[in-house]
């Protein structure tokens, strides 16, 4: 039994976001992969772009940042040079300006900082699933998914729990600003050169920019010198502070992509154990606790593409990608490569070795919070195993309208 197949016709456009709410076009990924590993995409709304979809191509090209370039946006959308300056994150940029970003803040999501965080995540646990049991029936991905990383968000970013549901869905309105669940301000359904210098081109960026510059005020006034804000804010060696538009913007990052592509994982997780019965017996078992996290991770994909941009004419399976040109590296894809992965579309636990790309493991831009993204998981289905005796979806599940963000955005279940 699998957890989902794919419907897609195997021959759909990878910029259009209606495919992807049907969940990701995995025939076409696959079609790809076996035909045109290196296609190109013409797109109606900007210039078009490479696609690599294979693992071993996708895993070369990452680590190499002096060829593929993240320093001219990491999603398809075009940006003048301006509107990239304005709406740049660490993300945005190659070493060494990069790893100068990571080095302000790596130490708070460090293996064993995170490691220090496993108490509070599993105290935070038991009413969040004591709320859901307590209903039986109902949508695991807001019940459940949504609001562990939304209460960790909180103590890691030290707001108060009652501004924590409005911050997460500010974060949803700039990481899902194609859904219209989402967001009133639909990316490609609307004028939005307004907020073209706002993180996403969403108005979401602005009031998120407003609250971070009262949250700091605060906490300046309390003589509060704890958590990850005050730690971007100080001089590097070389005695430069971080300006103030990148803080506003690395805010707007840890709030958007430190909760929602946590929440899909576990949202992922929670479907495929809906759909494989046997998976609630491993975790059972206490024999997978090492690897279901990545397992999790690789089957939920969050983010499904990043962009790199060429810095010189390069040579690859017979095609010539020019310096200038975007290539989209498909992590989804990646992450169903029959040469990498047996039996892909089957979720296992125990899956040893599991060489996902959900993190983009090998390169310099490896996301900074795989450590806490795998504890929460790793955690909450601990918690999970110690209660349930069946986990059934009670309807069908819906995945975000997005080609870059990928997730149930609803998942309707019977917990018991």
């Amino acid at each position: 039994m699998t957890v989902w197949t794919p419907t897609d016709s195997g021959h759909e456009n990878l910029y259009d976001h209606d495919v992807f709410a049907k969940g990701a076009p995995h025939n076409t990924f696959k079609r790809l992969r076996d035909e045109d590993p290196l296609s190109w995409t013409d797109w109606p709304d900007g210039e078009g772009f490479w696609n690599v979809v294979r693992h071993e191509d996708i895993a070369a090209l990452n680590v190499n940042y002096q060829l593929m370039s993240s320093a001219r946006g990491i999603r398809m959308e075009d940006q003048t040079y301006e509107e990239y300056l304005a709406r740049r994150t660490f993300q945005e940029t190659d070493p060494p300006e990069h790893m100068k970003t990571r080095m302000r803040v790596g130490k708070a999501f460090s293996r064993p900082v995170v490691a220090g965080f496993e108490d509070q995540i599993r105290e935070l646990c038991h009413p969040i699933l004591d709320k859901a049991f307590e209903m039986g029936s109902f949508d695991a991905t807001h019940e459940i998914a949504r609001q562990l990383p939304m209460m960790m968000l909180g103590r890691i970013l030290g707001t108060p729990d009652e501004d924590l549901p409005w911050l997460v869905e500010k974060g949803d309105a700039l990481i899902a600003n194609t859904d219209p669940d989402f967001t009133d301000h639909v990316l490609d359904r609307m004028q939005t050169d307004e907020y073209r210098m706002m993180p996403f081109n969403s108005p979401a960026g602005a009031e998120l920019f407003d609250y971070a510059k009262r949250l700091l005020a605060e906490k300046e006034r309390k003589g509060d010198t704890e958590g990850v804000l005050h730690m971007i804010l100080q001089p590097d060696r070389d005695g430069n502070v971080m300006p103030e538009h990148e803080f506003r913007n690395f805010f707007c990052l840890l709030v958007a992509a430190g909760n929602d592509t946590t929440r899909y994982s576990i949202a992922g997780g929670l479907q495929a154990m809906a759909h494989q019965p046997e998976l609630l017996a491993q975790l059972k078992s206490g024999e997978v606790w090492d690897t279901m996290a990545d397992e999790v991770i690789r089957w939920a994909t969050p983010a499904l593409y990043f962009r790199r941009t060429a810095t010189r004419d390069h040579e690859m399976h017979g095609k010539t990608i020019r310096e200038g040109d975007k290539v989209l590296l498909w992590w989804a894809s990646a992450n169903r490569d029959e040469a990498v992965f047996d039996d892909p579309f089957r979720v296992d636990f125990a899956r040893s070795p599991n060489r996902h790309m959900s993190f983009g493991q090998g390169g310099p831009h490896v996301c900074l919070g795989m450590h806490l993204a795998r504890l929460e998981v790793r955690v909450l289905f601990e918690e999970i195993a110690k209660r349930v005796t069946v986990i059934e979806p009670t309807g069908d599940h819906a995945f975000l309208r997005s080609n870059f963000v990928g997730g149930i955005k609803s998942l309707p279940v019977r917990m018991a």
